[in-house]
This record gives C-alpha cells, sequence and structure tokens, in this order.
C-alpha cells in the first residue's frame, strides 16, 4: 500500500470517507455556508417583521441595489487578492462614468462606444494607481488614499461638478426594466461579471498568478512570475470593476453624477468592505471567494433595506454595518483558529 492509499484509507472502509468528512465539515464551517444561513433567517425576519418586504417592488429595488454593492464588492476584492486595498474604488468609479456621459453628451460618441471607452478609463486610473504601488514600494493604502482626492478633485474641476444628463433613453430604460417582474437585469449583469471571475481565478492561469503574487510574493517571484505586473493587472481589473459599478448607478439614476458614490466616493468605502470581508476573502491576499463577496454583498443589501423599512434612522444603520464588518474580522480569525487546531484548514 502506497502512502498516498494509506491516507485516503485511514478511519474508513471507504477510501473515500476521511475526503468526504473534511470537505462536509469545511462547507459547514465555510464563511459561504454561514452567509446563506443568515440571509435565510434575516429574510424570514424581515418577511414577518414589515409590510412588503417580499413583494415584487421591493425584490426589484433590492436586486437592484444589491447588483451595485456586490460590483463595488467585486472591486475591492480583486485587489485584495494581492494583499493591496483600493481605496480609491468609489473616486475612479465614478470619473469612469463621469468620462463616459462626457464622451456621450460632449463628444456625441454613440453609446456603445462610450460605455467601452468609459470601462477603459477606469482601467487606466487603476493602472495609474498598480504602476506607482510597484514602483514606489509604499502600501497600496497610502496611495490609493492619495489617488481617491486626486481623481475626485480634477474630475470636479474638469466638469465643474455639473452632472450629464442628456443621456440616450437607453440607460435609464435597462435600469428600470424588470425580468419576470421583479429581477433587474443589472444584477444579472453582476451575476454573470462575477461567474467570470470565479473562472478567471479557478480555471485560468493569470488568476492562480495573481493568488500566488498575493499569497507569497518572494516565492511567486522565484517561480517566474512577475508579482509586480499582477499587482498592475489586479488594479485594472479594479477600476473597470468600479466603472461597471458606476455605469449601473447611472442606469437607475438617468444621469451621470458626480457626488453618485458620495464626497471623494467614500460612500462606497463600507460596502467595498463588507463584501470581501463577509465572504472570505484574505485581507493578506493569496485566497478569494467569488460566491462569499456576492453572498456577503447581498446580505449587507438586504439588512439594511430591512432595516430602512422598519423605520431605523439611516445612522444606526451605518453603525450597525460598521460593527457587523468588526465583527466578521474577529469571526473570521477565530474559525480560521480553530479550523487550524482540528487540522482542517
Amino acid at each position: 500500500m502506497t502512502l498516498q492509499d494509506a491516507s485516503y484509507s485511514t478511519g474508513s472502509d471507504s477510501p473515500l470517507g476521511p475526503r468526504t468528512g473534511l470537505s462536509r465539515s469545511r462547507f459547514f464551517l465555510s464563511n459561504e455556508f454561514g452567509l446563506i444561513l443568515l440571509i435565510v433567517i434575516f429574510a424570514i425576519i424581515f418577511g414577518f417583521a414589515t409590510r412588503g418586504f417580499f413583494s415584487p417592488f421591493n425584490m426589484f429595488a433590492l436586486g437592484r441595489n444589491s447588483a451595485v454593492n456586490i460590483m463595488i464588492g467585486l472591486s475591492m476584492m480583486s485587489v485584495i487578492v494581492t494583499g493591496g486595498l483600493n481605496l480609491a474604488v468609489g473616486a475612479m468609479g465614478v470619473c469612469a462614468a463621469m468620462a463616459t456621459g462626457w464622451m456621450i453628451e460632449g463628444l456625441g460618441l454613440p453609446w456603445p462606444v462610450a460605455v467601452a471607452a468609459g470601462l477603459a478609463f477606469g482601467a487606466l486610473l487603476g493602472w495609474i494607481n498598480g504602476w506607482t504601488v510597484v514602483r514606489t514600494g509604499l502600501h497600496s493604502f497610502i496611495i490609493t488614499l492619495a489617488t481617491m482626492s486626486i481623481f475626485f478633485g480634477v474630475m470636479i474641476f474638469l466638469t465643474k461638478a455639473e452632472a450629464f444628463r442628456e443621456l440616450p433613453g437607453a440607460f435609464s430604460d435597462f435600469g428600470r426594466a424588470r425580468v419576470m417582474g421583479y429581477v433587474s437585469p443589472l444584477l444579472l449583469v453582476t451575476l454573470a461579471v462575477a461567474v467570470v471571475l470565479a473562472w478567471l481565478y479557478r480555471g485560468t492561469v493569470l488568476g492562480r498568478e495573481m493568488l500566488a503574487a498575493g499569497a507569497s510574493p518572494a516565492a511567486a517571484e522565484l517561480s517566474g512570475i512577475r508579482v509586480g505586473r499582477m499587482v498592475i493587472l489586479c488594479h485594472m481589473l479594479s477600476g473597470a470593476l468600479a466603472g461597471i459599478a458606476a455605469l449601473m448607478l447611472v442606469a437607475r439614476n438617468g444621469a451621470a453624477i458626480p457626488s453618485m458614490a458620495g464626497q471623494l466616493g467614500q460612500d462606497w468605502l463600507l460596502p467595498a468592505f463588507l463584501g470581501p470581508v463577509l465572504g472570505g476573502t484574505l485581507l493578506q491576499g493569496g485566497k478569494v471567494s467569488v460566491l462569499g463577496t456576492v453572498l456577503g454583498a447581498f446580505l449587507v443589501t438586504m439588512l439594511t433595506s430591512g432595516l430602512l423599512m422598519l423605520q431605523i434612522g439611516a445612522f444606526w444603520v451605518q453603525s450597525f454595518l460598521g460593527l457587523m464588518l468588526l465583527v466578521a474580522v474577529l469571526l473570521d480569525k477565530a474559525r480560521r483558529s480553530y479550523l487550524a487546531r482540528r487540522n482542517l484548514a
């Protein structure tokens, strides 16, 4: 009997017994299972405690809001993969949307061309962040904190803080459209992007190199991976995803508005962190959970909607979400320690 055979057969007549048990244990202790359980529990609570929580209108609104928050979380997640942070997510997204609005209204470009160019502009801003991080050696927290103000300030100066409202009806029509009466097409776009990202990280060499660069940069360099290139590509991906999130807001509002993400884009910071952290993406880099990020961002959106329907003040909702972020980090640390002690990690 080989060593490999022994490892499969120990403690069970079936060679798949131990592995099946370990897989089951990992699943029930995973972030994804915990998030699904919380979503079900809170959905039942809000369904009984509020009027119209499961109404077609509220389901449509919940899906439309979730689409944006999930995309914001995916944008932050793509940088956390390498152990970095992107505080400029909101500023980059607004800049990409405003650039799209200017190209449509100011230059008269067809909206598909303008949208593609706007997303490319978001990726360019991401390239600036990534290149600066690699060249200076400073942590992306510092770089993106600075570029958050720079990008937003330059955008306000160039646009004179004026919104672009002369946009094709296709934008607002898409934002208001409903599939089967209560599903927003924005949510379908977000889920399609999530599937592509899951394939990127699990099924491509590039995705695995991004994860390797985050898990151990020194070891990745020794194995021939250009870590600096991976960092830049992750920031570019983050910029493009932020642009998609902002264009979803344009579709909802029917206009490109400079304040759509708050002052300096700060309104996006809490959703950007909550989705990935709740979903199990490691802040140190090297591990990503696209499904977890989707579920985490959806849970946050559902909690916000339900609490507001219970007429709890917006200030207390934000306080609750901030507390939830802190608790999530502490619980995740405890969960990983438990898994390590039980040899389930």
